[in-house]
C-alpha cells in the first residue's frame, strides 16, 4: 500500500533558538516586533569603545548607533565539558552558537544523545574579531601563534577559526550527521538552511541544525555614512519604507532545527511551524541583475499551515534602491 501524501512534502521547522539585541530568546524577539521596539543603541561619545572616539564624533557623517548583544561574556562551559581556559580563548560566536543549538533541541523536545538518526549541522559566522581584538593584542601572541601554526595553540586556533563552528557542535552534542561551516556573505544563514533542507530531502540527515552567528568587537562602535552606501545616516533602519536610507549593523545568533515534514507530523510533540516547499541558492544580496532577482522572487520558499502569531521574515538591508534592474525584477 502506498501511503505517500504530496501535502507532506517539504521540511518542517520543529525548534528554534537565538540571541538578539534586546532579546534573550526567540519569544522576546517576536514580542519586540509586535511592540515596535527597535533594539538599536545610540551611544554617547563616552560609551564608544574605539580609539579617538571624540574626534570621530565630530564628523557629521559618523553615526553612533549599533545593535548590541548583551552578556556575550557569559557561557556555561562546564555544561559542555569545556575547560575554563579553553572557553576564555574561544570566540563568543562559537560559545553562544553552541548554546543556541542545545536550546533548539530543548525547544523541539529532543534529546540529541537519545536520538538514533543522523543529525546534521550547517552554519556560518563572521570573521573572529574577538581573536583580533582580544588575543592578538597580547604581547608576543602573534609571533607565538604563527610560529606554531597547525602544530600548536590548538585552543586558540580551533576556538576562533570559522572552519570549526559546525564540527564543534557535532562533537560536543555527539551528532552523527553531516557537519559543514559555510560562508556566503549576508546570506550565509539562508544558505545554511538551504543546504540543511537538501541534506534532509536527500536522506543524508534525519534532522538538521541550520543557522548563523555574528558577534563582532568592539560592539560599541559607530559607522560612517556615505551617500548611496549601506549605512543609515541617522541610526534607524526603515525596511520596506519609502524613507529607507540604509541599515544599522549589529550582533546576533539564530538557529533552527529542521526535519522532514512527513517525519515531523508523525511525532505529536513537534510544534506546528512553517515548512519550506521550495528553495533556491543565491548570492550575498549584492547582485543587482534583474534576471536573478526575478528568479528569486518567482522561486521563493512557500510556507504552509503557519500559525498567525509566528513571523515570516525576509532579509533586507533597508536600503532604498531604484535601479531599473531592481524595478524590473520586482514587476515580474
Amino acid at each position: 500500500m502506498n501511503d505517500w501524501n504530496p501535502k507532506l512534502e517539504g521540511v518542517a521547522v520543529i525548534g528554534m533558538a537565538g540571541r538578539f539585541p534586546g532579546a534573550r530568546n526567540v519569544a522576546e524577539f517576536w514580542s519586540n516586533q509586535l511592540r515596535g521596539i527597535e533594539a538599536i543603541t545610540h551611544f554617547r561619545v563616552e560609551d564608544l569603545e574605539v580609539e579617538n572616539a571624540r574626534e570621530a564624533s565630530r564628523d557629521p557623517n559618523y553615526v553612533r548607533a549599533r545593535s548590541v548583544l548583551e552578556d556575550v561574556d557569559l557561557f556555561d562551559a562546564e555544561f559542555f565539558g569545556i575547560y575554563p581556559r579553553e572557553a576564555e580563548l574561544m570566540d563568543p560566536q562559537q560559545r553562544l552558537f553552541l548554546e543556541c543549538c542545545w536550546q533548539a533541541f530543548e525547544d523541539a523536545g529532543y534529546d540529541p544523545a537519545a536520538y538514533a538518526g543522523a543529525i546534521g549541522v550547517y552554519a556560518g559566522s563572521s570573521v573572529s574579531t574577538y581573536f583580533l581584538s582580544h588575543l592578538c593584542t597580547h604581547p608576543g601572541f602573534i609571533q607565538k601563534f604563527t610560529g606554531a601554526y597547525q602544530v600548536g595553540n590548538y585552543s586558540e586556533m580551533m576556538g576562533n577559526n570559522l572552519d570549526f563552528l559546525s564540527t564543534r557542535v557535532s562533537y560536543k552534542l555527539n551528532l552523527r550527521g553531516p557537519s559543514f561551516t559555510m560562508q556566503a556573505g549576508c546570506s550565509t544563514s539562508l544558505l545554511a538552511v538551504t543546504q540543511a533542507c537538501q541534506s534532509l530531502l536527500t536522506y543524508q540527515s534525519d534532522m538538521a541544525l541550520a543557522g548563523g552567528t555574528s558577534i563582532t568587537f568592539p560592539q560599541k562602535r559607530g559607522s560612517y555614512y556615505q551617500d548611496g552606501g549601506m549605512v543609515s545616516p541617522d541610526g534607524h533602519c526603515r525596511t520596506f519604507d519609502a524613507a529607507a536610507q540604509g541599515t544599522v549593523f549589529g550582533s546576533g545568533v539564530g538557529v533552527v532545527l529542521l526535519k522532514r515534514l512527513e517525519d515531523a507530523v508523525r511525532r505529536q510533540p513537534d510544534p506546528g511551524r512553517p515548512f519550506h516547499r521550495r528553495r533556491r541558492d543565491h548570492g550575498d544580496g549584492a547582485a543587482d541583475a534583474s534576471g536573478g532577482r526575478a528568479a528569486l522572487l518567482r522561486d521563493s520558499p512557500q510556507t504552509g499551515t503557519c500559525p498567525r502569531d509566528l513571523p515570516r521574515l525576509w532579509q533586507s538591508r533597508g536600503v532604498l534602491r531604484r535601479t531599473p534592474a531592481a524595478v524590473a525584477a520586482a514587476d515580474r
